[in-house]
């Protein structure tokens, strides 16, 4: 597919920007970036990881002094029960380890199917497809997929995706649409697949 194909020809390694130290701290903030821009995460978790970096650490902090290190981040009470919660859990149930499944990830608190998936895709290399809310807005409008809802486009992306571009496929995409494709104002004419976008007046097929 020739938008994946200049995706990789201009970043051909693209990554998170959520900065975590391990598997453990990449789950924490996916899970603290709900409704909350990574930038935002960053700042806060930068001094958590600092002392608490593994489930035991962060579930001998405690709720209450999670909440002091996050309170900058929307919903910060809900979300502090929620990485306490899933500390707890993973010391008790999953010998410290983050899952490598969907059913256990999405059996901890705080974790959805796009927080499993983001998981499955940058920990363990499984070509899943996080839609995140840049990805459901942009996907639609570009042509790339069909649906309203997250799951009718993930769907939809795994079933049109060449297989060789699945591992940073959503990277790309979320890059796209938080720093070209933006919600106000898009930069169309600094868009590299702007030829091939169905929203594009110049569209062709």
């Amino acid at each position: 597919m020739q938008v994946f194909l200049r995706f990789q020809k201009l970043n051909p390694s693209p990554e998170t920007e959520l900065v975590a130290p391990n598997a453990f701290c990449l789950l924490v903030s996916v899970v603290l970036s709900a409704q909350t821009t990574d930038k935002a995460v960053n700042k806060a978790t930068e001094p958590l990881y600092k002392v608490a970096y593994t489930p035991e650490l962060m579930l001998a902090l405690g709720e209450e002094k999670i909440k002091g290190f996050i309170k900058s981040i929307g919903l910060y009470k809900n979300k502090a029960k929620h990485v306490a919660g899933l500390s707890k859990m993973l010391v008790e149930k999953f010998n410290s380890q983050v899952p490598d499944n969907r059913k256990d990830l999405e059996s901890l608190p705080g974790v959805g199917r796009k927080t499993a998936n983001v998981i499955l895709n940058v920990v363990y290399h499984k070509p899943t497809m996080p839609v995140d809310t840049h990805l459901l807005r942009i996907c639609p409008k570009i042509g790339l997929a069909q649906g309203s809802t997250p799951l009718e486009v993930e769907r939809s992306l795994l079933e049109r995706i060449p297989s060789e571009f699945m591992m940073h496929a959503h990277h790309w995409l979320i890059l796209h649409g938080r720093y070209i494709c933006t919600a106000r104002n898009p930069k169309c004419a600094e868009c590299p697949i702007n030829d091939l976008c169905l929203h594009n007046e110049n569209f062709t097929k």
